[in-house]
């Protein structure tokens, strides 16, 4: 009976119950666990095995960049950060409300760490996010325009919840791509959440489109419902351990 609950189980595809079978039924037969708790407990086995696999694949499609969380972040250096409200953000309301996030400050200061922060934590929770670098984003745009999968393009993005996009900063972007990332945000707004990472103030944005009716429409769309986070702070890539001034190096002079 055991081979045969074997062939079926492997032929159903139930990869945790399969694990766990030999185990449980050994338990069962030394406790003299009843039939319909054996079976309960084999169930539970494969929901868990689901979920673990549910959440490495949700992992992987994020394409997280690091591996960083909102638990490693240095909340102790970095004083332009409210500890308190990337806890509140790591609640995942905004998610439910479709808010979106921005996170503006120079660089260095955190916006990232915050922001892959999040979005693990959506992942960790069921969400299906992803992260993209803002130039990586607006080069696949530009490239979808020429092959004419914009369109299937803009579609799975505006799926993702969160979609991160880092850095929007001094970039070079042809009108054709102001275009299409306008059509992104258009199709998210009010759907679904979006996390932009940026040093540039939002009145920077019209130089950086170059195009005045089109930034109007994008920042309207992007502040509705929006939690602005302004990072005023060090760069946390500087905090080093200085020198005192007897451990300052001697600098040595050579004559020509």
């Amino acid at each position: 009976m055991r081979d045969k609950l074997r062939a079926l189980i492997a032929q159903l595809r139930l990869h945790g119950m399969a694990d766990a079978l030999d185990a449980e039924i050994q338990r069962a037969e030394r406790e003299a666990i009843a039939a319909p708790e054996l079976l309960y407990r084999l169930l539970g086995q494969e929901a868990a095995s689901r979920r673990e696999r549910s959440l490495a694949y949700r992992l992987v499609q994020a394409r997280l960049p690091w591996r960083w969380s909102l638990d490693s972040f240095p909340f102790d250096r970095q004083p332009g950060v409210s500890k308190t409200q990337i806890q509140t953000l790591a609640g995942l309301d905004f998610l439910r409300r479709a808010d979106n996030v921005l996170l503006i400050g120079k660089p260095g200061t955190g916006k990232t760490g915050l922001a892959i922060g999040l979005l693990r934590e959506a992942c960790l929770n069921g969400y299906r996010g992803r992260f993209t670098n803002a130039q990586v984003l607006l080069d696949e745009l530009y490239a979808s325009l020429a092959d004419r999968t914009t369109t299937r393009l803009l579609a799975q993005l505006s799926r993702m919840q969160p979609l991160l996009i880092d850095e929007l900063g001094y970039l070079t972007i042809k009108p054709e791509q102001a275009n299409a990332f306008f059509r992104l945000m258009d199709q998210r707004y009010a759907r679904v959440s979006t996390i932009i990472t940026t040093n540039l103030d939002l009145s920077d944005w019209y130089e950086l489109f170059d195009k005045k009716p089109l930034v109007d429409a994008l920042l309207d769309r992007l502040q509705h419902h929006c939690i602005t986070i302004r990072i005023d702070g060090p760069s946390l890539r500087n905090q080093e351990p200085q020198a005192t001034p007897s451990e300052k190096p001697v600098r040595r002079t050579t004559k020509a």
